[in-house]
């Protein structure tokens, strides 16, 4: 059994094709202990596939029965997305792959986007070209995921993909969009925390601080001082979350 929803440039066997052969061909972008991020090409058109790995039996009863898969989440997430006016890679097919159980497997389908760097390089280089300037015009794309009530969960450096356009200009996009909440207005708070996952060395949280502070019309104190504690608050977590999992692998041996 199958469940799918597609967009125009495809019809049903086209998907069908499309996913059956991306099982062997294609070429491996990111192969994870989550999920495979593939590109192939298909009659002219250069598609992204991301295959997420076979849930556990009660998530394989959640996601066919009580929750969106994330192969869906991520196709109507970007639909979304482009209605407001924010650029991911256009969304192409979901599908699904049902048994009696629940959901085996789900793909993504997209467009191929060939960026130019992701905001992570950005972060991590000091001597990136024109380094301030992006990182203050990913400050404004930011701004506006929050003035049109997108949070985006998984805010983290490698997935805003950047291109420069034939102007010289920088588009961003976003990537990896299962995780996601859309609101009418979002509050201070959620608009900082939102920043915390992004690990941000200080003279990049000093960037994008002032700048957001001017975009929202509030102090730079303020902005910076509530960031720095949900970035910190982030780091420390995660810490904790590596040193407990060596703890327990450590035990294990």
């Amino acid at each position: 059994m199958y469940n799918f929803e597609h967009s125009s440039d495809l019809d049903k066997t086209s998907l069908l094709e499309i996913i059956d052969k991306s099982q062997d061909l294609g070429e491996v972008l990111v192969r994870g202990s989550r999920n495979t991020l593939k590109v192939l090409d298909y009659n002219g058109l250069q598609l992204t596939i991301k295959s997420f790995k076979v849930p556990n039996l009660i998530n394989k009863v959640v996601y066919k029965f009580f929750r969106k898969s994330k192969a869906r989440r991520s196709f109507e997430h970007a639909k979304i997305l482009l209605q407001k006016g924010i650029n991911t890679p256009k969304p192409i097919a979901y599908f699904e792959e049902l048994t009696f159980f629940g959901i085996r497997k789900s793909y993504y389908v997209s467009d191929y986007l060939n960026y130019d760097f992701s905001i992570r390089e950005v972060f991590m280089d000091k001597n990136f070209p024109n380094r301030k300037e992006i990182i203050i015009q990913f400050t404004q794309f930011t701004f506006k995921l929050h003035e049109v009530g997108v949070e985006f969960l998984d805010h983290s450096p490698g997935n805003t993909l950047i291109k420069v356009n034939e102007n010289g200009a920088y588009d961003f996009y976003l990537v990896d969009l299962n995780r996601m909440k859309f609101h009418s207005i979002l509050t201070f708070k959620q608009r900082m925390k939102n920043f915390s996952r992004l690990s941000l060395e200080d003279d990049v949280l000093k960037h994008i601080s002032s700048e957001y502070a001017k975009l929202n019309d509030v102090t730079f104190d303020k902005v910076y001082s509530s960031m720095s504690s949900f970035v910190n608050q982030f780091t420390s977590k995660n810490e904790f979350k590596k040193q407990l999992k060596n703890k327990l692998l450590f035990y294990r041996n």
